[in-house]
């Protein structure tokens, strides 16, 4: 067995994971990016213990951030919407600026699988971003419905264990 496959043996199955959908328009009815979220991850056995639509403001978000990094039981937070490059979206600012940790390899992976499985070169107009704040995960992805199903499937709920045993091996 290599080194990542016993990591992600000892990687806890269950993660308790915050959804912040970043838009000035929808609501819990209309986000479906936010509801696709949730049943992915209740669907690989998650939990969601937070559910919050806030809009695309720099502070408020970045606050939001970092109270959720306070919350005792977040140990994820996925955010959805707002890493386009609209001059309203401040998303990737506002988490990138908040992060102790960037793992940039997740939104690296991301714009590769978007260009060769999706959306071709509009790929590069991606601002997807993850990283670490305190103890928590965060993982930031565009807000379409085929951004976030690709992002979930392919790349955060295949690693989410994994990345939860990484943050938390410092601390035992």
């Amino acid at each position: 067995m290599n080194s990542v496959e016993q990591h992600r043996n000892e990687a806890p199955a269950r993660v308790n994971c915050m959804i912040i959908t970043v838009s000035d328009t929808r609501t819990p009815e209309t986000d479906k990016s936010g509801s696709l979220m949730k049943e992915l991850l209740e669907a690989n056995g998650h939990q969601v213990t937070g559910y919050r639509i806030v809009k695309d403001e720099y502070e408020p978000l970045r606050r939001l951030l970092l109270e959720s990094a306070e919350h005792p039981e977040a140990e994820a937070v996925l955010l959805n919407g707002g890493t386009g490059i609209a001059l309203r979206d401040t998303t990737y600012e506002a988490v990138r600026d908040t992060l102790d940790k960037e793992m940039p390899g997740f939104g690296e992976i991301f714009r590769y699988l978007s260009f060769t499985e999706d959306i071709g070169t509009a790929a590069i107009l991606s601002r997807a971003v993850a990283g670490v704040i305190g103890g928590i995960a965060v993982f930031s992805v565009p807000g379409s419905t085929g951004a976030v199903r690709l992002a979930m499937n392919r790349i955060i709920i295949p690693e989410l264990g994994h990345v939860i045993r990484e943050i938390r091996k410092d601390r035992k």
